[in-house]
């Protein structure tokens, strides 16, 4: 995990990260209850979290950090991918957070993060696997650092440069 660490550029994902990989301790990935909302707070606005349900196989929002409250308002907390995002967004979210959960791997990504109408915006983004029982992943705590405008219109969600670290 320290390579992923190494790469990540914005300070806020980077404690997020380095709180992830000691939160840990002797287990593949932490849980939920192993994360400080303490520690998380200055970069609370950062984040984004999803629980995933094995049977179903769909991922619900949970953790809604202010730039998602931002773009998709109350719809995301207890919300499933599918009823969040438009297919096109929704199959390739679900791609790479299956990924993160199946291998099980943490990501990093860098550029261009989302398209809002013709408006482009750029930054970093990171997920991270989390697991219940310490070893089978059903969760992901994910933190998005970018700066921009508050802006309306249709979402499209973009994975450029994604990088993967398995654990």
């Amino acid at each position: 995990m320290q390579g992923l660490i190494d790469r990540i550029e914005s300070p806020g994902l980077r404690a997020v990260a380095e709180h992830w990989r000691e939160a840990r301790g002797g287990k593949l990935m932490p849980r939920w209850a192993d994360l400080s909302s303490a520690i998380l707070a200055p970069y609370f606005k950062l984040l984004w979290g999803y629980q995933y349900d094995p049977k179903t196989e769909e991922f619900t929002g949970g953790l809604t950090g202010e730039h998602v409250k931002d773009w998709l308002g109350t719809k995301f907390s207890g919300v499933r991918l599918l009823d969040i995002h438009p297919p096109p967004v929704f199959r390739e979210a679900q791609s790479l957070m299956t990924k993160c959960i199946s291998t099980p791997s943490a990501s990093r990504s860098r550029g261009r993060l989302f398209m809002v109408g013709d408006h482009t915006v750029s930054g970093e983004r990171i997920a991270l696997p989390l697991a219940a029982n310490g070893v089978t992943a059903d969760g992901i705590l994910g933190a998005s650092d970018y700066q921009s405008p508050v802006l309306s219109g249709p979402i499209t969600l973009i994975h450029e440069n994604v990088e993967w670290y398995p654990l």
